[in-house]
């Protein structure tokens, strides 16, 4: 091992330690219950919030993909800042809602809330079976990707399943021992170092290589020509309709991703996630660096073999090694943030739903299902979602170890498979009419819909995205055996405003009976009417 190995290595072992004390130390002095591991007891402020959401938008994948994508294809890349900022849009108004719902029920998890609206466990274990294959792959997608950055940071002295061994176990670590809040907390180193390393290359690569950035610029317009425009250089025929089919299709997914629901279930307030929404597309813009690193390489290395190494080549042909490792860790970090929550997302989704006897949809069993946050039976179900999130890190260990492209292929399908929860997660809370029967077999019909494009090969589907074609097919049946099989539906109570409705209308009618007996003189009267009108006018701020 060369000294440039030497010192990255040690960095890189310094920073692993130092992310497992920052997971274990958030945990000092904090309830031991599901609510505290899972959605950090509802706590978090906006700047938490956002550090922890953050995190799991700016992935491995960004570090590798993102460059990777931008020398092989060029302007369909955008597609990723695009989706992400418009769902951020979307999850303005979406995450209160979500928020508020989950809250007055005492609810941790998408398949909690689809428990709860249907009153059906079987409808939450279907939609936490169903979520889980489709963010196991992206778990292992994060596994390979710190194989990856680690092998190249430390100039090849750390193998690639080595690395991958290190960050589950760093992963599990933390997450186990302080859940939603320790990686909220490893979020604020990771996000420091992201943001000085990409602040640092945005600068340094094009004027390294190419003499700045008005350069790298002239050299892409007359040179690489293809790169910027739709449908880019080779894509497949990622053209203008499916870019704006997959922004639609990944902006209203992002919203209800397990992942995210758990960012938005950790606020203090609805009003820390509209501050978040706010504020998250600007973090946005560091996604536009990795795409300029990858099109520098076209210049620098255009014979590159491996274009996801795209980055890190440049970084370690052209840095100090102490310098190669700060940018290595912040890539690895970018690997861990996400990979935990998404663990920890399919420990809560089985933790409860599946293995912990529900959430107590049923009013009559709820205190007996659910009890108190600490309580015996609570900390059994913290322990059995703690279970199924080392068993679902060690499948997805697995695969990134024996079968490297098995899984990775699916992760193509995550967005596509996860859309068709949408109606069942998201429509239902609004849509009190949305029976369970409906919900279901709309989503059955778009997951075949899907997976039939896919496996045929017709995804794009005349460049439109399979997913959302398959979510078109979705709502049509559920529309259809809605309209064919009509049900009650549940109680106007599952909606997210309907009991803060009630109140209001409970406390204007109370005042108005209070008025309407009011027998005084005429002075009094009025002066009654007057209060009565000033006590109803604000219920509505």
């Amino acid at each position: 091992m060369n000294g440039s190995a030497v010192v990255a290595t040690t960095v890189f072992a310094i920073a692993m330690v130092a992310t497992i004390l920052i997971g274990v130390w958030s945990a000092r002095g904090r309830s031991k219950g599901l609510a505290e591991w899972s959605v950090s007891s509802r706590g978090l402020g906006v700047l938490f919030i956002w550090l922890l959401m953050a995190g799991e938008t700016y992935t491995s994948f960004s570090f590798l993909g993102t460059a990777g994508w931008s020398f092989s294809f060029g302007a369909p890349i955008l597609y990723l800042v695009a989706y992400l900022t418009v769902g951020f849009a979307v999850a303005y108004v979406v995450g209160p809602a979500l928020w508020t719902y989950a809250t007055r029920h005492g609810l941790i998890s998408i398949a909690d809330i689809a428990e709860f609206r249907f009153r059906s466990r079987p409808v939450g274990i279907l939609v936490a079976v169903i979520a889980t294959v489709f963010i196991v792959p992206y778990i292992q997608v994060q596994i390979q990707g710190m194989g990856v950055v680690v092998n190249a940071m430390t100039y090849g002295s750390v193998d690639l399943k080595v690395a991958a061994v290190i960050s589950f176990v760093v992963a599990e670590v933390f997450i186990l021992v302080s859940g939603l809040r320790g990686s909220a907390w490893v979020s604020v180193l990771k996000d420091l170092l992201v943001i000085v390393a990409v602040v640092f290359l945005a600068v340094y690569i094009p004027m390294h290589y190419l003499g700045g950035f008005g350069e790298f610029m002239q050299r892409m317009v007359s040179e690489k020509p293809e790169w910027l425009t739709f449908p880019g250089h080779s894509s497949g025929g990622r053209d203008g309709v499916w870019f704006l089919s997959t922004v639609v299709l990944n902006a209203v997914t992002i919203t209800i991703f397990p992942t995210t629901v758990a960012g938005y279930l950790s606020a203090k307030s609805p009003n820390a996630l509209r501050r978040n929404a706010l504020l998250l597309p600007w973090y946005q813009l560091l996604l536009f660096v990795p795409m300029v690193v990858g099109a520098t390489a076209l210049f620098v290395m255009p014979n590159l073999g491996n274009p996801d190494l795209a980055l890190f080549s440049l970084v370690t042909d052209s840095l100090p090694s102490p310098v190669v490792a700060v940018v290595g860790v912040a890539g690895a970090l970018s690997a861990i943030v996400p990979m935990s929550v998404f663990m920890l997302s399919i420990g809560t989704l089985w933790g409860r739903t599946v293995l912990g006897g529900g959430n107590g949809a049923d009013p009559r069993a709820r205190r007996r299902v659910l009890g108190k946050s600490g309580d015996v039976r609570d900390i059994r179900v913290k322990r059995l979602s703690q279970l199924v999130c080392v068993v679902a890190g060690l499948i997805a260990l697995a695969g990134s170890l024996f079968y490297p492209n098995t899984l990775v292929e699916l992760s193509v399908l995550s967005y596509e498979g996860l859309a068709q929860l949408v109606p069942v997660v998201l429509l239902a809370l609004f849509w009190r009419r949305l029976t369970a029967r409906a919900a279901v077999a709309g989503m059955l019909v778009g997951l075949a819909v899907m997976t039939v494009l896919w496996a045929t090969e017709n995804d794009p589907w005349r460049g439109v995205n399979g997913g959302i074609i398959a979510l078109v097919a979705n709502l049509v049946v559920l529309l259809g055996v809605v309209w064919v099989a009509p049900g009650p539906g549940p109680g106007a109570e599952h909606r997210p405003g309907a009991s803060v409705t009630r109140r209001l209308i409970g406390a204007g009618a109370a005042r108005l009976s209070g008025v309407l007996r009011f027998r005084a003189g005429s002075q009094g009267r009025s002066a009654a009417l007057r209060v009565g009108f000033a006590d109803c006018a604000s219920l509505h701020p």
